[in-house]
């Protein structure tokens, strides 16, 4: 069955807003083709998930934004994310467009981008456009298609050769307006044997009137370069989140995912991560906590092409109530990728008779001289592990958390932000009503 994709905005309102805004005509020609695209493409197919049932429609129509001149001007949903960053690199997204941008002038002195796509596409044209929409093209889907039409705001990073960041550099993206289209792209360009941290985080205001979120991540890791990418999802029960990230990995250069899936609304992500490189890594962390009512597909790739490259992922999600998670990993090693090494592991843990997760570990291998392998639980709380902390003095309630706590921790650990961690400790107490 083909799903008629209802356009938002029209070609003649697609090309008005572009040139309004002083975009490049390149950039205007790319929107108006992926606005022809969407119309004939269809939704993307998700393993077991009928996405076509899903609120996907409600994207709301372009709004400017007034910038702020501090911190203390922006909302109060974000003033805990935010807090002690007045010095810090921070970009911060309200819907449509950017309303603060700080990067510290000893980073910039070294030549370090830390600035919003929108303004990186006009500043630093020739970086933008080699890249963009080259890791997630327009045609893969409707949605892919939606997105390189529509995104706004975004974030664009770009490290130069050598140079290692040591502070990580923020972002966060809130949606609280429900009439405003809320697309933003981020865009890492981490050059050679450049290293850097990159964190955002993505929130919500309270009103319940449906949105949709349609995002996509491009991270371009040279030769050598090593990222780390954290980002913490925690949009509401009226957000329906779709999110494409991809990264391109070259020789010797190394990729981190760090995920926490902690939405209350039905979300789709795809993560993944393209070994094109020899000697090239990838580790992939993947935390979800469903509940509710919620429909969740998680879905993390390594696709092999360089020798010797290796990769790791780790997926493990926490289902309450009546929250149905999908949860896919799948590892493909091409011809010629000898020496290669893919691991990966999905662990699912329901709370309740009526939660239920699938955990769909796939490997495809093309080529003889490598190593693979793959792990998937899915399963309640053991009862052992209760009766045994029971037994020292903790009570039931206590016991659950400390299991369910220690389930997560592997990814948890890894956030590169103390107050993230803390904050997304927080979230997952919510998420778990406690």
């Amino acid at each position: 069955m083909t799903t008629q994709t209802i356009l938002p905005v029209n070609a003649e309102g697609l090309s008005a807003l572009s040139k309004g805004s002083n975009e490049p005509a390149w950039l205007t020609e790319n929107r108006l083709k992926a606005l022809e695209l969407a119309a004939t493409l269809e939704l993307p197919k998700l393993e077991k998930t009928r996405i076509e049932r899903w609120d996907i429609q409600n994207y709301g129509s372009f709004k400017s934004v007034s910038p702020i001149a501090s911190l203390a001007e922006a909302p109060e949903s974000i003033r805990e994310l935010i807090k002690d960053q007045e010095a810090g690199n921070l970009i911060i997204q309200r819907n449509s467009g950017t309303v603060y941008t700080k990067l510290s002038p000893e980073l910039a002195a070294q030549g370090v981008i830390f600035t919003d796509l929108a303004t990186a596409v006009k500043d630093h044209e020739d970086l933008v456009k080699a890249h963009l929409h080259t890791a997630v093209t327009a045609d893969e889907s409707s949605v892919a298609a939606l997105h390189a039409a529509l995104w706004n705001g975004g974030v664009f990073l770009y490290v130069p050769k050598n140079v290692e960041v040591s502070v990580p550099l923020q972002a966060v993206l809130l949606t609280d307006d429900e009439e405003a289209t809320f697309a933003p792209h981020i865009l890492v360009i981490a050059d050679t044997n450049s290293s850097v941290t990159y964190v955002d985080n993505y929130v919500s205001g309270t009103s319940g009137k449906p949105v949709t979120h349609n995002g996509a991540v491009e991270v371009f890791a040279k030769s050598g370069a090593k990222v780390r990418f954290a980002t913490i999802h925690q949009m509401g029960t009226n957000v329906t989140d779709i999110s494409y990230r991809r990264a391109v990995i070259e020789n010797d250069a190394s990729m981190e995912w760090i995920v926490g899936e902690m939405n209350s609304g039905d979300t789709a992500s795809d993560t993944y991560s393209i070994l094109k490189g020899n000697g090239s890594t990838s580790d992939s962390k993947i935390i979800a906590v469903g509940s509710g009512s919620q429909k969740l597909n998680y879905t993390t790739r390594a696709n092999h092409f360089g020798k010797s490259s290796e990769s790791q992922m780790i997926t493990r999600a926490v289902m309450r109530e009546e929250a149905l998670a999908i949860i896919n990993g799948i590892t493909k090693i091409e011809k010629g990728a000898t020496k290669s090494d893919g691991q990966q592991t999905e662990k699912v843990l329901m709370l309740s008779p009526k939660a239920r997760g699938d955990a769909n570990p796939i490997l495809l291998i093309d080529e003889d001289d490598v190593k693979a392998g793959h792990a998937a639980s899915v399963g309640q709380v053991n009862p052992e592990q209760i009766y045994y902390l029971m037994s020292r003095g903790i009570s039931r309630e206590v016991a659950e958390s400390l299991i369910i706590y220690g389930f997560l921790a592997p990814v948890v650990s890894q956030i590169p932000l103390e107050g993230l961690r803390t904050q997304l400790q927080s979230v997952i107490e919510g998420k778990l009503g406690q």
